[in-house]
């Protein structure tokens, strides 16, 4: 099953990525537990929807997320293989001001893969209500299917935006959409 949706330009085989905001906003690197960058990605600015194109380390297109609708403030966005145009997976986003949950479903049947959900609702609450709530770190979990824990996106204080993915466990899920679709979650929501 987790083969069928291989992103064809990338091969993330780390259990841990480290995602750096730059100082210009919504754009982003990834690099692997050596670190090397393995990933970049920004919005494309002046787009009716929102775009996110990425790259790998060598400037080569690997995957796009596109918003669903114009503006999407919480709805759908698919991610798409560059490189044979196929769409792989949609992010859902079920958006409340005391949990974030991002669902990812396969693109073709709109079956649940995985889970990506805020942890703690009163830091959720904190990030979104009070001045300067967005400098409080983001702490996300990823489950598979049934709930279980398959890994976390941890927020590190900084001045740009720096996080920590986890994967523990990625046997049930298709792992590379899993970590591109936690590196986007953060430009999206433009935290």
């Amino acid at each position: 099953m987790a083969g069928s949706y291989d992103i064809a330009g990338i091969e993330l085989g780390d259990d841990s990525y480290t995602v750096e905001q730059s100082l210009i906003r919504n754009k982003y690197k990834a690099m692997d537990a050596a670190g090397n960058v393995v990933l970049r990605g920004k919005q494309k600015m002046l787009k009716m929807k929102e775009e996110f194109p990425f790259v790998d380390g060598n400037g080569e297109d690997v995957f796009t997320v596109k918003a669903g609708g114009i503006i999407d403030v919480a709805g759908n966005y698919v991610l798409s293989d560059a490189q044979t145009g196929e769409d792989l997976v949609v992010l859902d986003n079920d958006y409340s001001i005391f949990q974030d949950t991002w669902k990812i479903r396969d693109a073709r049947d709109e079956s649940k893969l995985a889970e990506i959900n805020s942890r703690g609702a009163l830091v959720t609450l904190a990030r979104n209500v009070i001045p300067f709530g967005g400098w409080i770190p983001h702490k996300y979990e990823i489950t598979d299917l049934d709930g279980n824990h398959v890994g976390s996106i941890d927020g590190q204080f900084s001045l740009r935006d720096r996080y920590e993915i986890t994967i523990d466990d990625a046997s049930t899920v298709p792992k590379e959409p899993i970590v591109a679709a936690a590196m986007v979650i953060d430009a999206i929501q433009g935290n």
